[in-house]
């Protein structure tokens, strides 16, 4: 998700500040900090037999992977998307931190929640974050992103990855953070 929340903060923002050097470099190193390390790290994770999948089923085997993502996405707010060059990206990612540091906390209490729906709420909120900051009207973009919100609760049912109560708190762990943080940037 922090790719799509670049790739929307460009589209939507796109008359107002950034040239398109600056947007290609962002989204290179968004890239490689939450795509590209991430598999990596998910590779070796399962050829050393921390994790058994990519998929990290086990409430145990998320440790790692989550205090990975606190530590990429933190990079990437120090180096890439400074509070300075692109707050609102600042802001998204630090929500970011928080979430994932809110599903580790909850990793201790041997409870889990949805990664997915930890991802897509959060992209929802500062999506829609965007369209009230900008003061851009698109219903359609709205609808989408709620459609896709019931997309990734419905599959990970489908495929019995999660219980609604799972689905629940990934939801309100991707969505508070974003809420909490538009104070700062909007």
């Amino acid at each position: 998700m922090p790719i799509f929340a670049a790739i929307f903060y460009f589209a939507l923002v796109k008359d107002h500040y950034y040239s398109y050097d600056m947007l290609y470099w962002v989204l290179v190193q968004v890239l490689v900090f939450t795509l590209f390390i991430p598999l990596l790290l998910f590779y070796l994770l399962v050829h050393y037999k921390k994790i058994d999948t990519i998929m990290a089923a086990k409430v145990s085997e998320r440790k790692i992977p989550l205090v990975a993502n606190c530590l990429l996405l933190l990079a990437l707010i120090l180096k890439v998307t400074t509070k300075e060059n692109l707050p609102e990206l600042y802001y998204f990612y630090a929500g970011g931190i928080m979430s994932s540091l809110i599903a580790l906390l909850l990793v201790f209490f041997k409870q889990k929640a949805s990664l997915h729906m930890v991802a897509i709420a959060g992209l929802t909120a500062f999506v829609l974050g965007l369209l009230l900051h900008f003061q851009i009207k698109s219903t359609l973009l709205v609808a989408l992103l709620l459609f896709c919100n019931g997309l990734v609760a419905t599959s990970r049912l489908i495929l019995k990855a999660h219980t609604y109560d799972e689905l629940t708190i990934g939801f309100f762990i991707g969505l508070l953070p974003q809420l909490f943080l538009l104070n700062y940037w909007l």
